[in-house]
């Protein structure tokens, strides 16, 4: 199955091959009601695009505090010890090392003050993600866990927090913290758990729209939380990284495509595989068929389009984090190019990028 909580970065193998990473800055903010936006904490100060620097410390937290007054009430009231939350972004760090291969965005391209936040939304993601698709549950199960994930998402900010070292508590403690902090849209997260949801019962997709809708909620929020906590702010910037997050994702289909068919999951639309007269009879042959071929050849000319209709937000963010988003679209297309000298047969050759592949990539984002 896809992951979704891939779209928080690189994939796992190539990120590893490209750079390293780490997370040892895990200094909670000094002010924890209210904490400081990652532009004032970065080691390399981010341009916003639609919004003027403030002139001073204190002004920027007065706007801080005027975003939070946007929030739902719950979040407003967030209440949390400072040893509550200490543990609590730990926890969300130890998760995200642990289940390193999911987390490459944790890495030192990162400006330090992000690395918290994405944490938080990465444990809650990495939770979620596990209850659609690990162990031997039924359906019935896992869509109750992620009804039960939801109902804490939303309840989170009207909680007290106690000393507790539930894992799970840990992560609302931390994530009710981000989202106050950052301001970030409750409704992104209640998207990513719909494509959770999705991810349990639906198994097919019938049309283009039907598997772009899909990616809408899986992979996009993704990008828009990473936006939010960067404060970009700019729907331009979001629509370029819908459409990077998207191509992320198709291309994780596509590299993943006999991973996902031995879990009886399809990612290419019906629409497109039929066109070329190709079944799924014709995946259980040991090398796939010309006509699957020319169907994975099909989606991987369309995800090479939408990597072009979202090159502005890597235009568009200053900083590291620029750098990060412009390693990452290299390394996507990169994916695609692989699949193209294996004729798409991603069954006999998986694509996938080496430590090679990391000097020209890192070249090409000096050039950008």
């Amino acid at each position: 199955m896809v992951r979704p909580v891939e779209r928080f970065g690189i994939f796992s193998e190539e990120l590893k091959a490209i750079a390293g990473w780490n997370l040892c800055d895990d200094r909670l903010p000094t002010v924890l009601d209210v904490a400081p936006s990652p532009r004032m904490v970065s080691a390399i100060p981010l341009k916003r695009s639609c919004h003027a620097e403030c002139e001073d410390h204190e002004a920027d937290r007065n706007d801080d505090r005027d975003e939070i007054a946007h929030l739902p009430l719950c979040y407003q009231t967030v209440s949390a010890s400072r040893s509550t939350l200490e543990k609590a972004y730990a926890a969300c760090i130890r998760l995200a090392t642990n289940r390193y291969e999911n987390f490459p965005v944790a890495s030192w391209l990162l400006p330090a003050g992000m690395r918290r936040p994405i944490a938080a939304v990465y444990a809650f993601a990495r939770y979620a993600d596990d209850f659609a698709d690990e162990g031997d549950r039924s359906n019935a199960e896992r869509l109750a866990l992620l009804q039960d994930w939801r109902e804490r998402l939303h309840r989170a900010g009207t909680q007290d927090f106690p000393e507790t070292s539930d894992e799970r508590d840990l992560i609302f403690v931390a994530l009710a913290h981000t989202i106050r902090s950052c301001n970030l849209p409750v409704a992104l997260f209640d998207d990513l758990l719909s494509a959770f949801e999705q991810d349990v019962v639906v198994h097919r997709y019938h049309a283009w729209s039907d598997l772009l809708d899909y990616c809408r909620r899986s992979a996009n929020p993704v990008g828009r939380l990473v936006l939010r906590i960067a404060d970009y702010h700019d729907e331009k910037l979001d629509r370029a990284s819908d459409c990077v997050c998207t191509a992320l994702q198709l291309t994780n289909f596509l590299q993943d495509f006999d991973r996902d068919w031995q879990r009886a999951r399809l990612y290419v639309p019906i629409e497109v595989y039929t066109s070329f007269g190709a079944d799924e009879a014709g995946l259980e042959q040991p090398r796939l068929p010309a006509e699957w071929r020319a169907s994975l050849k099909a989606v991987a000319e369309r995800t090479c389009r939408i990597f072009d209709d979202g090159r502005a937000v890597c235009d568009g963010v200053a900083g590291r984090l620029g750098l990060e988003l412009r390693l990452t679209w290299l390394a996507g297309r990169r994916i695609i190019d692989r699949l193209d000298r294996c004729e798409y047969d991603s069954r006999a050759n998986r694509p996938t990028l080496g430590f090679w592949d990391g000097p020209s990539i890192l070249w090409r984002a000096a050039r950008w």
